[in-house]
């Protein structure tokens, strides 16, 4: 498969393209690589960020998470990334994990997020895309969101990612709010039975 105009994007470059099912693929790939090369560190991987849910306008650029005990085995996978191609970013401005992002300055194409198995960081992760996957209404809404931030933010990332937190934060709480009623649904008995006549 070629990689070419499906994934790749300047750093702190801010361009949208439609939902592409390949970026799966790709996420495949390069997830049996990373396992290969960090093996029993890795507690978890998944694919998350827009690339992994369907209908989301995305930047070209595919989310890894990786789960593993703590932010020490973090660290130890260092050296095992930079052989894979990837630059280490430290946190990356959110403490509590460990970034780096694969490809040169003009053209990143993988950012892994290595955090602590079921931390916040992680959660978020996975309560995001699970949400959005679920919820067609908020993709749309996610959508339009990133329409309007395009046009005044397309060469300044890190404003650009800032702008969305404040929907990002919503949906989180959405998320947390439908898996602490599903769970308690299923905990409560009913106060009464039909009797069948």
């Amino acid at each position: 498969m070629k990689n070419k105009n499906i994934i790749g994007l300047a750093s702190k470059k801010v361009k949208l393209l439609p939902h592409n099912p390949k970026w799966a693929e790709l996420y495949r790939r390069e997830e049996k690589i990373i396992s290969s090369a960090l093996g029993k560190a890795i507690k978890n991987i998944q694919h998350v960020g827009s690339t992994s849910i369907q209908g989301v306008n995305s930047k070209p650029i595919i989310d890894i998470a990786i789960g593993v005990n703590s932010l020490k085995d973090a660290e130890k996978c260092i050296k095992a990334m930079e052989k894979l191609g990837y630059e280490y970013k430290y946190y990356a401005g959110i403490r509590g994990r460990r970034f780096f992002a694969k490809g040169n300055k003009s053209n990143r194409t993988f950012y892994v997020h290595i955090e602590p198995i079921n931390g916040r960081i992680w959660k978020n992760h996975i309560l995001f895309r699970n949400y959005l996957r679920k919820h067609k209404e908020s993709v749309k809404e996610y959508n339009d969101i990133k329409k309007l931030l395009v046009k005044d933010y397309k060469n300044d990332c890190e404003t650009y990612t800032t702008k969305k937190d404040p929907f990002i934060k919503k949906i989180l709480k959405k998320a947390k709010q439908e898996k602490q009623f599903g769970v308690i649904a299923l905990k409560i008995k009913p106060y009464f039975h039909v009797k069948k006549y």
